[in-house]
């Protein structure tokens, strides 16, 4: 029995090969979105502290340090979501 290109196409996927791919678009995905709040965030904040630091300039080293410890904060859900897309990638995908 000769299969013809689709059906010989379709027997070649298996369940694993869904998985794989699965795992790669969702890491991707995870941390595609998992990247843009941070990013939003950490630039409305540096943003603030600027316009801040201009109407007070002699408070400049407590707004930078109130800042960067609000970017760290911040920047911990993107960490998040670079962990979960190592876990799809090396433990759902292998």
């Amino acid at each position: 029995m000769s299969q013809t290109g689709e059906e010989a196409v379709t027997a070649a996927i298996s369940g694993k090969d869904l998985i794989n791919a699965a795992a790669l678009i969702g890491s991707g995905i995870c941390m595609g979105f998992g990247a843009i709040g941070p990013g939003i965030g950490e630039g409305f904040a540096a943003g603030k502290a600027c316009e801040a630091i201009g109407r007070a300039p002699e408070e400049a080293g407590l707004l930078t340090r109130t800042m960067l410890i609000g970017q760290a904060v911040s920047e911990s859900t993107g960490i998040y979501s670079l962990v979960v897309a190592l876990l799809m990638l090396f433990v759902v995908g292998a």
